[in-house]
């Protein structure tokens, strides 16, 4: 397997907390196609009670990437970034993440398991607001490709 397994249990931080911008919101909700109007209307968002305009789903995968960066580009992880591919993402909210929003995140190496010759590596990124409070967990699968693959 071409990694190393004693990682399993690990933890690793996002290097510094990530400022959620009415602008990144918007741009990342070109980018994906997300078309509703609280993604880019402060009053259509503050009209159904948010503070300021809400973050699709999925851009919480910003946050939770730059946290797994930090155990991925980990020397001692014995990752070959161009060998990974991404496996699977799933989200489980506490709340939307919302314009004004500073956030922390936590990544767990949850498991990191043979398949074959490629490793099969799942983390948890806990994603929290400036009050600790949580906000997210990402739940992400990848693969790193042995050799030959």
């Amino acid at each position: 397997m071409p990694v190393n397994t004693e990682k399993q249990g690990a933890t690793f931080s996002l290097p510094q907390p990530y400022e959620v911008s009415r602008e990144a919101i918007a741009e990342f909700a070109l980018a994906t196609g997300a078309k509703a109007d609280y993604h880019f209307d402060a009053e259509a968002a503050t009209a159904l009670g948010y503070r300021d305009v809400v973050a699709p789903t999925t851009f919480a995968v910003i946050i939770a990437q730059k946290s797994e960066a930090a155990y991925i580009s980990d020397p001692d992880s014995g990752i070959d970034f161009s060998k990974v591919v991404h496996g699977s993402e799933q989200f489980s909210f506490t709340r939307p993440i919302v314009a004004g929003d500073v956030l922390t995140a936590l990544t767990h190496v949850d498991g990191v398991r043979a398949a074959g010759s490629n490793a099969m590596i799942t983390t948890r990124t806990e994603i929290t607001d400036v009050a600790e409070q949580p906000v997210v967990t990402v739940t992400s699968t990848i693969v790193v490709r042995g050799d030959g693959e």
